[in-house]
Order: C-alpha cells, then sequence, then structure tokens
C-alpha cells in the first residue's frame, strides 16, 4: 500500500485550511488499526465492517492528499502574491499598474485608466514599486530611478532608458539623417548655418527650442543666431495641401525591444490640419503653418470627411483613398515613413543599449515605448519628419471622435507588448514557455541537411534547433508571440515586403529596403539573426513577411 507523508509535515510553515480535530483524527487512526490488526491475524470479520473499514481507509487518504494540494497551492498563491504586491481578489493574484506624472488624476489620461481597467488590472501607488505595469507620461528614470534599478522580470514600464536621443527636439532635428530636415545647434553651428544659406539662397528657416513653442519664419538676419537651447531648421516650403491646408500626420510607433531591435506602428494615424489656408502665404500667420492645439480635424476638412464620415472609414484609409483619387501613390508616403521610422532608431540603437545597461538585468526586456512621429508630406510625396513626442496626447476631451483612435491606440500596443490582450486570455506577461520549439522553427530544408548537424556558425545553421542557445530561444519567442499580439500594429523593424513593389520600382528613399532585399551587413549579429529569422518564418508562412 502507498504510503502516505505525515500530515504534520505538509503544513511547515503553512496555516492549516479546514483542518480536522484531533479527536477525530484519534477516532481514525483507531479504526485503522484494527482493522490493520484483524487482517494480519487472518480472523474473519462481517461484511458491513470489512467495507466500512475501507470507506475509512480511502477517506482518510483523501483528506491527507487534498491537504497535501491545498498546502502546493498555498506556495504558489503566495509567490504570486508577492509578485503583484500581495494583492488577491480570492480567485488568485491581481494585475496591477501604476500611473506617474503631473496631475495623472485630471482627465487627460482617463483612457489609460480605461485601457488598464478593461484588461482586469487594478490601480496601486507608483512609489513602491509594486505593480506589474508602470505606465508613465513623465520620464520616470530619474525620480523613481531606485525602483526601477530593482525591476522584477515580470515588471514592465513604458519607457525605454535614453529615449531622449529620439524625442528630444534638438537631438532628432541635429542628427544629420535622411528625412529630417537639415538644422543647426546654435550657437555652436553658427558658420554652418550660414554657409548653408549662402548655398541655398531659396531656403527659409525657422528657429525652435525643445518646448516647441513660438514658431515662425524668419528670414535669417532675424533670427538669434546667439541664443542658447535653440536650433535652427529648414522649413518645407512647398508642403502638400488638401483643400489648401497644409497638415501633418501623426504616426504611433512602439518600440518592443532594443537588442536585437523590433518596431511596430500602428495601422491608424492622427491627421491635423493648420486653421488657416496656406496661400496667399504670409509668414507673419503662424496659423497658415503651425498646427495649433486647436487645429481643425480631418472630419471637417470638405475632401476627406465624405469618406470619414459618409464611409466610416479611418483617417489613413480616409487619406489613402482621396491621394489616390489624384493619380497618386499612398504607398509610396507610407514606405517612406517606415523608412525614416527605421533610419532614426537604427541610428540611436547604441545609445539606447548603452542606456538600459544600468537597469538589470541591462536587456531591456523590462521596457516598451509609444511615440507618435509627426511628419509632413511636400507637393512631390516626399516624406519628412518633423519630432518625435515622448508622451503624446492620448485625450479626446477636445475632439471627441478621437475617441476611438486613441482608444484602438492604447488596445492595441498593450496586447502587442504582452499586458493587454495575451494576459487578457490567460497568458502571463513573460511566459515565452508557452511558445514551442516547433513555432520557431525554420529552413527545415537546410538545417536536415549534413553540414547544419555539425556547423552552427554560418546561416542559415545558425538558426536550426541544435544551434540555438537560451538567449537566442527566448529572443525569437519573443518575437513569435509579439506577431501573435500584433493585433492591428504593422511591423517596422525587421522590415517586411509589403510595400516591395514600390521599393522595386521607385526612386524614392526606401529602395531594396524590403525583408527578403534588406541590406544586414551593417546590423548587429543579433539584428542579422532576428532578420534571417523572419526571413525563415516568411518563407514557411506569409503572414510573417
Amino acid at each position: 500500500m502507498h504510503v502516505v507523508q505525515d500530515e504534520d509535515s505538509l503544513y511547515k510553515g503553512h496555516p492549516r485550511r479546514g483542518s480536522w480535530s484531533t479527536t477525530s483524527l484519534t477516532t481514525i487512526r483507531s479504526i485503522l488499526r484494527n482493522l490493520l490488526l484483524t487482517l494480519r491475524s487472518g480472523r474473519r470479520m462481517n461484511s458491513s465492517n470489512f467495507l466500512l473499514g475501507l470507506l475509512l481507509v480511502g477517506t482518510f487518504l483523501t483528506y491527507l492528499n487534498v491537504t497535501k494540494l491545498n498546502a502546493v497551492i498555498s506556495r504558489l498563491t503566495s509567490n504570486n502574491e508577492y509578485a503583484t504586491g500581495g494583492l488577491s481578489n480570492g480567485h488568485g493574484p491581481v494585475r496591477t499598474f501604476a500611473i506617474h506624472g503631473k496631475r495623472v488624476d485630471s482627465g487627460y489620461l482617463a483612457h489609460v485608466f480605461e485601457a488598464f481597467e478593461r484588461f482586469g488590472y487594478t490601480r496601486v501607488n507608483d512609489t513602491d514599486g509594486h505593480w506589474d505595469v508602470l505606465w508613465s507620461h513623465d520620464y520616470p528614470f530619474r525620480v523613481l530611478n531606485d525602483q526601477l534599478t530593482k525591476l522584477k522580470p515580470s515588471q514592465k514600464v513604458n519607457h525605454f532608458p535614453g529615449s531622449g536621443y529620439i524625442t528630444n527636439k534638438m537631438n532628432l532635428a541635429t542628427s544629420d539623417l535622411a528625412y529630417v530636415p537639415k538644422a543647426f545647434q546654435i550657437p555652436k553651428d553658427k558658420d554652418k548655418l550660414m554657409k548653408y544659406a549662402k548655398d541655398n539662397l531659396h531656403k527659409k528657416f525657422v528657429q525652435k527650442s525643445n518646448n516647441h513653442r513660438g514658431i515662425k519664419i524668419e528670414k535669417l538676419e532675424k533670427l538669434d543666431l546667439s541664443k542658447n537651447g535653440t536650433f535652427i531648421q529648414e522649413y518645407i516650403g512647398n508642403p502638400l495641401l488638401i483643400n489648401g491646408h497644409k497638415f501633418d500626420i501623426g504616426v504611433y510607433t512602439v518600440l518592443t525591444s532594443i537588442n536585437p531591435l523590433r518596431i511596430y506602428i500602428h495601422r491608424d494615424v492622427l491627421f491635423r490640419f493648420c486653421i488657416e489656408q496656406y496661400h496667399p502665404f504670409d509668414p507673419d500667420v503662424v496659423e497658415k503653418y503651425v498646427v495649433g492645439d486647436d487645429y481643425l480635424p480631418l472630419w471637417k476638412v470638405p475632401d476627406l470627411e465624405r469618406y470619414y464620415n459618409d464611409l466610416g472609414l479611418g483617417m489613413k484609409d480616409s487619406f489613402d483613398a482621396w491621394y489616390a483619387s489624384k493619380g497618386k501613390s499612398p504607398e509610396s508616403v507610407w514606405a517612406q515613413v517606415e523608412s525614416a521610422i527605421r533610419t532614426i532608431y537604427l541610428s540611436k540603437e547604441k545609445q539606447l543599449i548603452e542606456s538600459t545597461k544600468r537597469f538589470p538585468p541591462g536587456n531591456g526586456r523590462n521596457f516598451f515605448e509609444m511615440v507618435r512621429f509627426d511628419f509632413v508630406i511636400d507637393d512631390e510625396g516626399k516624406v519628412y519628419i518633423m519630432e518625435a513626442n515622448m508622451s503624446p496626447n492620448l485625450s479626446s476631451a477636445h475632439f471627441p471622435p478621437n475617441r476611438l483612435l486613441y482608444e484602438q491606440v492604447l488596445f492595441n500596443i498593450l496586447g502587442l507588448v504582452g499586458v493587454g490582450t495575451n494576459v487578457a486570455a490567460g497568458r502571463s506577461i513573460e511566459d515565452t514557455a508557452q511558445v514551442a520549439s516547433k513555432q520557431i522553427a525554420v529552413f527545415p530544408k537546410e538545417c536536415f541537411s549534413e553540414k547544419c548537424l555539425h556547423d552552427c556558425k554560418s546561416a542559415p545553421c545558425n538558426l536550426c534547433q541544435n544551434c540555438l542557445n537560451e538567449e537566442t530561444t527566448e529572443i525569437l519567442k519573443a518575437g513569435f508571440l509579439e506577431f501573435v499580439n500584433r493585433g492591428e500594429c504593422f511591423r517596422v523593424f525587421p522590415p517586411s515586403n509589403r510595400y516591395k513593389h514600390i521599393a522595386d520600382s521607385s526612386n524614392i528613399r526606401i529602395s531594396k529596403e524590403t525583408l527578403d532585399n534588406y541590406d544586414i551587413s551593417d546590423l548587429s549579429k543579433v539584428n542579422q539573426l532576428q532578420v534571417q529569422w523572419f526571413r525563415g518564418k516568411c518563407n514557411m508562412d506569409p503572414a510573417f513577411c
């Protein structure tokens, strides 16, 4: 007979839950002892007593095993409660979120609160570190530095250390990168500015600072070339107009990993129009060329409102329909947008990685970031980055129709990074164990060859199962989970093949930037490996392309 562990040993360090009385246990032990003595002596006993004895044996063994199970559950629950700050709703640990920033309860983050609550999260204080997700409107790595250097593997923060290399307006404008209008830091680059202006007499300029206020087109001689903390940037003087209005496009961009690099954009975008028509142009009327807080919304622009209001299209689809009706290619616009975002992040990749090293475990797995890149298009269809907003406006208080866009942006982004839909579906935030090895396997023909059985250095053998180490396996599983949970988000890096026909036939600035043709020679080794893996998955499943 199987011997069950002494029931007293099951409760070491754990409270008894629903235990029987000492008298009851003594009685059962006495009956069991008499039953065993009878069986050993060989004496006959009537059937009713025998059945009663067996019933008591079964009951006692069931009791002990249930007790043991309760003890195990107690230990597991205790561990989970520790991970979530000790909160429980009676059915298990409660997922928690914290909000950090100025006046966070004043209403401008209402949609953020609603998104977390819909996903079953409970709000907790942001100062003690006992949360699963921190959503910070401000850059959190100074005020909350102590707790952010002690993050548990399951905790997530909505900013990356070093994100200012991208969202700082001066850093971005003076980066001398493609898609960014030429800019000069003042007063350091005064001489360079004067030479550039002399060589480009037709160019106009604006002076900006990091607070992005007080922008106005001025002649160069009227600009303050000694004002610290400012930069002077070339003005795009031939903007694309719709119904005579200049506009910008806000593209919600999600950074999910920096080493390797993975970037996504949300499918729909934000269009904002200047309230005054551009022509006749007057630089003294800034409302003609600067999008203000009280901008003209898309649904009030005559050529677009019929698509948006009457057909129920989103902002991007409304623009695409209008642009195509003019005989132009909307795909060329979005291909440039994605190319521009790739260019920016790849140029700042090393700074992001270095900034993250001081936050254990140093690989950035605790962080994700959503920014809004603002673009303008000129009348030749060329795209330019104006700025990247670290914490873009997500309040629809001023423009209620924007509510749906903001809600969908939050829903899809939280799902993509694993704190939204995949938790709601019963998956833990960081549980890559749910991904089977077959789901990350690639290049079956090559991996079955004799070469790959003995060679793990060359591609694609380095992606075969027998060559994958634990770290690479986790990277690929994370990439697979993002693919599963991408919702209305499109992958920007590694690039996709969405605009392959544009890259193959156009002379615009995205030539050959597709998954099939992307030049990986200048990428880090881990980025090279990741691009190769997506190519392998693309060969097996076109959805990965």
